[in-house]
């Protein structure tokens, strides 16, 4: 076996492993791999956002996307003969959902470079153990495999992912080496009235989940005039028990008493506070709203913000455009702020 086909196949196993690793977990299996459900527990413990459930979810998507199939047809795509010296690629990971990073590192170690990376403090348990998986099932990898605390050296090209502030200070450290550097963006969805209330749930998984952490996640809505938000929150009332979660609902009372206090106008259904807004980006338990008079300028709209936003959520079937429900399911190919990582990095 070629060592690119033994990377592979170590990508494969970690697939399955993950899986088994969900599946027994929902279930209380006692044969369950006991180190990464202690991993799992601690990763939570430090980071009150990562509950058990979204870091499974998390773990499971990846799983389902590991396989031998989705590997391949992703890569057919590439001429992966291009790189003869691999070269160190320092990775800057955000923290902000479980294994956001990760594409990132499949990237590198699949394009045939080296990974040296430097781990959110927000998110430190869960790659190294992966990593652990994966130099088991290939020890090559223990070479080509690096983690950092401190300040980042010897590294050749970097792609570094936080907020817009950190970004100009990524751009002013990295800005005369290869790199990707991505910033702040969110994603919206338009609404027509038309939804079916199993749709208006679905989207209410794409606004929920990681608690509207991520960039995937719909932050703001566009609806027609004379909309009608009754069946928009029959249909949220799903997510209600989100409240529930201490720092959620720290978050939501104080946006909701800042916005009273303020005498701004806001619907609110006791967990979720809408608000009319121009900006894309909204607080932790708050979606933002605006209206549109016709498809044809929103479009203009959307297109004048494109580098702001990651996805676009809506049932137009439109190129970049993703269903209800699938933000937080992106495929190998679904690559953040439409960068292609992949094609960077063949070609240093």
């Amino acid at each position: 076996m070629t060592p690119y086909n033994q990377r592979i196949r170590a990508f494969v196993e970690l697939g399955k492993y993950l899986t088994n690793f969900c599946e027994k977990c929902y279930v209380n299996d006692d044969s369950i791999d006991l180190e990464f459900k202690e991993i799992v527990l601690r990763a939570e413990q430090e980071n009150g956002w990562f509950t058990q459930e979204n870091i499974l979810y998390s773990l499971r998507e990846w799983g389902k996307l590991l396989n031998q199939e989705n590997i391949e047809s992703w890569l057919s795509h590439y001429n992966l003969n291009l790189v003869d010296t691999p070269k160190t690629i320092g990775i800057i990971m955000a923290g902000n959902i479980p294994l956001v990073g990760f594409h990132d590192f499949l990237c590198v170690i699949l394009s045939g470079h080296k990974v040296l990376a430097k781990l959110s403090s927000n998110d430190k348990r869960l790659l190294p153990h992966l990593v652990k998986f994966l130099v088991g099932q290939d020890p090559s990898l223990q070479e080509r495999i690096a983690f950092v605390d401190g300040k980042m050296e010897g590294f050749e090209a970097v792609i570094a992912t936080g907020s817009n502030n950190t970004g100009r200070y990524f751009e002013y450290y990295f800005g005369q080496k290869p790199h990707i550097i991505r910033k702040n963006r969110n994603s919206v969805a338009i609404l027509t009235g038309k939804e079916t209330h199993e749709e208006l749930v679905a989207l209410g998984e794409d606004i929920f989940r990681y608690y509207g952490l991520g960039c995937r996640n719909v932050s703001k809505i566009y609806i027609p005039e004379g909309y009608d938000f009754e069946p928009f929150f029959k249909a949220m009332y799903k997510y209600g028990n989100i409240i529930h979660q201490h720092k959620y609902a720290n978050n939501y009372d104080y946006n909701k008493a800042v916005y009273l206090m303020s005498d701004f106008k806001i619907l609110d259904n006791e967990f979720l506070v809408l608000k009319e807004e121009t900006a894309l980006s909204s607080p932790i338990s708050v979606l933002f709203y605006s209206y549109y008079s016709s498809e044809e300028n929103l479009q203009k709209e959307l297109e004048a913000l494109n580098d702001q936003i990651q996805c676009v959520v809506s049932k137009q079937n439109k190129a970049g455009h993703v269903d209800f429900g699938q933000t937080q399911k992106p495929q190998l190919d679904d690559y953040a702020d439409g960068i292609d990582t992949m094609e960077f990095l063949l070609q240093l």
